[in-house]
């Protein structure tokens, strides 16, 4: 779909095509709220079992950020996935938002760990978090 100008529009991608798109795995970007503002923060990621899953520092900003001391409370979150190609001016975005969870029990790290998320940065990254999506939304921008 093309407005006046000839530009192109737009056009919603459903959440099983979103799903779909980000399942390879890569980069994405975690936003969230700070005491300080809103932090994005980039993540490799994966796709396990309907959810995203990444890998962290703990003590660092996302450890320190996304605990509320609260058992079973669990801060909503955004992660994003971009695909672009500058040169067509063509791509998608999917937007994820959900909980952030701790991954903690035995079993749920033994399949966080089977699932082998494998961070780009250097340093240790034992902490495990899984975005349980409870909204996706996409979409896809395609010159015709």
């Amino acid at each position: 779909m093309e407005d006046r100008a000839g530009a192109p529009m737009p056009e919603e991608i459903g959440a099983e095509e979103c799903l779909t798109l980000i399942s390879p795995g890569g980069v994405g970007r975690v936003g969230f709220g700070a005491p300080s503002g809103p932090l994005i923060l980039p993540v490799n990621y994966t796709v396990h079992q309907g959810s995203v899953l990444f890998r962290t520092a703990f003590g660092g900003p996302m450890d320190q950020q996304l605990d509320t001391g609260v058992r079973g409370v669990e801060f909503k979150i955004a992660f994003e996935v971009d695909h672009i190609d500058p040169a067509s001016r063509q791509g998608w975005s999917v937007l994820i938002q959900g909980a952030a969870h701790r991954i903690s029990s035995e079993e749920e790290l033994t399949a966080a760990k089977a699932a082998a998320v494998e961070p780009w940065a250097g340093g240790e990254r034992r902490l495990y978090i899984r975005i349980t999506p409870v909204q996706i939304t996409g979409r896809r921008i395609v010159r015709s």
